[in-house]
């Protein structure tokens, strides 16, 4: 019988503010797919391994890493994530350790720097091309091809750079950049090729003409997700485009980036996984009131229809990974445990993560 995960990441409330967006929202749906559960695990994350637990969670998934409450999980997506990006950078995947490369901005104080989130870029195609041609010489200057894919996702193999220790853009974003920035025997290779790229790219015209229009400069690049050749994904993956980047968008097939409920439970596999990752957009930017409508609207387009679904046979169990910055949580129901009529059906199981 079909069963469907939804990994939800950002689903979580921040501990902090959990009591008061819970009372706001108005979910039965999720409510009783919560309160009704067949089994409920909360796990908190050990976030040494500079990723976020939905990432740590998909590679994982994918078979790409060990299980996320590993100390030193990390995500080595990047070869995974180009064969989602065309033959040609598929091809290039099977040979050598490549990395993720990503146009950053990063606003630089008297006493920090803060890396921005990578969203608020919109970068353009012909943007991201004209920075993009003038730093590959540079990368390949040092043996180290530099392959586009789209605006906001660069590959490079850097075979001698395997041993880095790197952090995901969105685990970095609003955190002091110096805690973050790549580790390692190589590191300061990475940071001398940076500042190059940096002051290539400090006037040049795209930046110049972003600076008119009020937009954020490409001040730099973020590395990070390194990986070897890897063999195809485990389980079928969706993938939402609604706030998931680019990388994680290219982890699912072309015909599974646009999932909604009716075409989950048509999927052949039986066991479906989709990432619907529009919440990380407004919880990273601490935007609640849309985090709130960004839920409700998950509620009437996801959580109802997979509800009314296992009520009616027509799905054997729903399993639903939320998770925010520090925890996550994997909660599971089945038809039979939605006729648990004695559990009041509320939301208080995401405060679990409130500590005392």
């Amino acid at each position: 019988m079909t069963e469907i995960t939804l990994v939800l990441p950002y689903a979580l409330p921040p501990p902090e503010m959990a009591r008061d967006l819970i009372r706001a929202l108005k979910t039965p749906a999720l409510a009783a797919l919560l309160s009704r559960h067949s089994d409920a695990r909360t796990t908190k994350f050990d976030n040494n391994s500079r990723v976020l637990p939905h990432e740590a969670w998909l590679s994982h998934a994918l078979g790409l890493a060990p299980a996320p409450d590993h100390p030193d999980t990390g995500a080595p997506v990047a070869t995974a994530a180009m064969r989602g990006c065309g033959a040609e950078l598929a091809a290039a995947a099977a040979n050598g350790h490549w990395f993720i490369v990503q146009p950053a901005n990063i606003q630089i104080s008297r006493t920090h720097s803060l890396l921005s989130d990578p969203r608020a870029l919109r970068l353009t195609e012909d943007e991201s091309r004209s920075l993009y041609d003038i730093a590959r010489p540079y990368f390949e200057e040092l043996g180290m091809p530099l392959l586009y894919a789209a605006p906001e996702l660069w590959f490079v193999r850097a075979d001698d750079w395997s041993g880095l220790r790197t952090a995901s853009p969105d685990a970095a974003t609003t955190q002091y950049i110096s805690d973050w920035v790549p580790e390692g025997e190589r590191a300061r290779d990475y940071r001398k090729l940076q500042n190059e790229i940096q002051m290539l790219w400090h006037e040049h015209p795209v930046n110049e003409a972003r600076h008119g229009r009020g937009l954020q400069q490409v001040n730099s690049f973020w590395l990070w997700g390194g990986s070897g050749p890897v063999t195809p994904a485990l389980a079928p993956l969706w993938v939402a485009a609604d706030g998931a980047p680019s990388w994680m968008q290219a982890l699912a097939a072309p015909e599974r980036r646009a999932p909604d409920v009716a075409r989950l439970l048509a999927d052949p596999a039986n066991n479906a996984t989709a990432v619907l990752a529009e919440l990380i957009p407004s919880a990273q930017t601490g935007d609640w009131a849309d985090w709130l409508a960004r839920l409700q609207r998950l509620e009437q387009e996801w959580f109802a229809p997979l509800l009314a679904a296992l009520k009616e046979g027509r799905v054997g169990r729903v399993t639903l990974v939320m998770s925010h910055r520090h925890d996550w949580m994997t909660i599971s129901s089945s038809k039979l445990a939605q006729r648990k009529f004695w559990r009041k059906q509320n939301l208080n199981i995401l405060l679990s993560t409130v500590r005392p």
